[in-house]
């Protein structure tokens, strides 16, 4: 279970212990597209990139993680010139569906929307703070057996020996992915999107169309459809992400109630090593 305690509400990510990236600052160059919404002849952000969403803002292959890998997700930012609507602005406009924090029969806290989403919709982001391994080290090792453990860990691998690491935490400061709940068979998935900075924005949209009052979940492990965890690889570095969360330093029982359930929730203790 959950509980239903965040001592701050914060929509995006904030710079945390051991952060050394200042969150607030643009990194990421812009474009420079005058017309309502880019266009891929003349865009640079979606030449440089690709196309990841259609006209209504919905990802235009939401089963891009099946395989195992796929480009990384770049949308415009505060430096391009094109139009705050332009299509390639999807999660940096924030929460825009109805939800709610709900008590679950056996599992805590969990969250449900108030109305249909349609398959490939941005739901919203799991924010909270990010913090430096040893950080995150540190906190997981504090944590009674007992305790959920909050911590995403986001992984890139570009090439033999160089690894770029991102931990978000929103045990005390983060938003309502918070309260999101693991299932073997998930109605939401998640990748990794970059805005502003470098820095990824850990995303989460439909993977089919949900029912109004369906509880929302998505695999802790990163996976989908209870496959491995996340391989994104990228066609600018040959990078690899790999993206999980655990619940605690134990295995612990699953509820979600999948056929396809493992009877336990994903355990990934590489942030102790």
């Amino acid at each position: 279970s959950k509980d239903c305690v965040v001592h701050q509400y914060t929509p995006d990510n904030i710079q945390g212990p051991g952060c050394t990236i200042d969150l607030s600052e643009v990194t990421l160059p812009g474009c420079t597209c005058l017309s309502h919404s880019c266009l891929i002849e003349s865009c640079c952000c979606l030449q440089a990139h690709g196309e990841v969403y259609d006209c209504t803002g919905s990802l235009l292959d939401i089963n891009r993680t099946n395989s195992g890998y796929s480009s990384p997700v770049f949308e415009c930012n505060a430096l391009c010139s094109c139009s705050d609507t332009c299509y390639n602005r999807v999660v940096q406009r924030g929460l825009r569906l109805r939800l709610e924090v709900y008590r679950t029969r056996n599992r805590g806290w969990g969250v449900r929307t108030l109305e249909p989403i349609t398959h490939g919709t941005f739901v919203c982001e799991y924010a909270g703070e990010v913090i430096s391994f040893e950080e995150a080290r540190r906190r997981q090792l504090a944590q009674k057996s007992e305790e959920n453990n909050y911590i995403i860990a986001v992984r890139e691998h570009a090439g033999k020996d160089s690894v770029i690491e991102t931990f978000v935490d929103p045990t005390a400061v983060g938003n309502v992915g918070r309260f999101l709940n693991h299932s073997c068979l998930p109605n939401l998935l998640m990748l990794p999107v970059r805005v502003h900075s470098t820095v990824p924005r850990l995303a989460l949209f439909a993977a089919r169309d949900v029912d109004e009052l369906e509880e929302l979940t998505f695999d802790y492990s990163g996976g989908y459809n209870n496959q491995p965890p996340v391989k994104l690889l990228s066609t600018q570095s040959d990078a690899v992400i790999q993206a999980s969360r655990t619940d605690g330093l134990q295995r612990k029982v699953c509820h979600c109630g999948a056929k396809n359930c493992t009877q336990f929730l994903p355990l990934d203790l590489s942030v102790l090593n």
